[in-house]
């Protein structure tokens, strides 16, 4: 993936010269954030890694993928949280839809945290379903662990005939 403009902003593929400013927004942005350790891996595995910038350069989102066996597994996506409301998190999503198309894959997997429900209505907006829960799946302050609600968008397969 090269870098691809959009109007006022642009993606980009993450790499290793980004994970100090996509740590630190991480760290603005999540009460329990990724190390930079974490994305640092997550690049050496060979997921892949989006970053979205405004044409100024400032970081706007990220996301990170990794693809396990016939789907995208979407283990990251944030947004700064001085650029949210103005569709950086859509855009990611369909930058994801691209990634996972592009390899031929049936579809993403993610998880989201019950407490959120602004993530929740936009992946449900964009057409994921959830399809189950993991029990204890995230750190939380009030209570020892929090569920994770697992949701699922499913890609077309080929030739199949269907309002799309």
């Amino acid at each position: 993936m090269s870098g691809v403009l959009l109007a006022d902003r642009y993606l980009l593929p993450m790499t290793e010269a980004d994970l100090d400013e996509v740590a630190a927004v991480e760290k603005l942005a999540y009460e329990f954030p990724w190390s930079r350790g974490n994305f640092q891996d997550s690049l050496r595995n060979g997921y892949f890694g989006v970053c979205l910038r405004h044409v100024t350069g400032t970081l706007i989102g990220y996301c990170v993928l990794m693809p396990v066996v016939d789907e995208m597994h979407l283990l990251n996506l944030c947004v700064a949280p001085q650029a949210q409301h103005a569709g950086a998190g859509l855009t990611l999503l369909r930058e994801a839809v691209r990634i996972a198309r592009a390899e031929k894959l049936d579809g993403i997997l993610l998880e989201v945290r019950p407490s959120n429900p602004r993530a929740i209505q936009l992946y449900e907006r964009f057409g994921f379903s959830a399809i189950g829960r993991r029990k204890n799946y995230y750190p939380a302050r009030h209570r020892s662990r929090e569920d994770a609600i697992v949701m699922r968008l499913s890609f077309p397969k080929e030739g199949a005939h269907g309002a799309g």
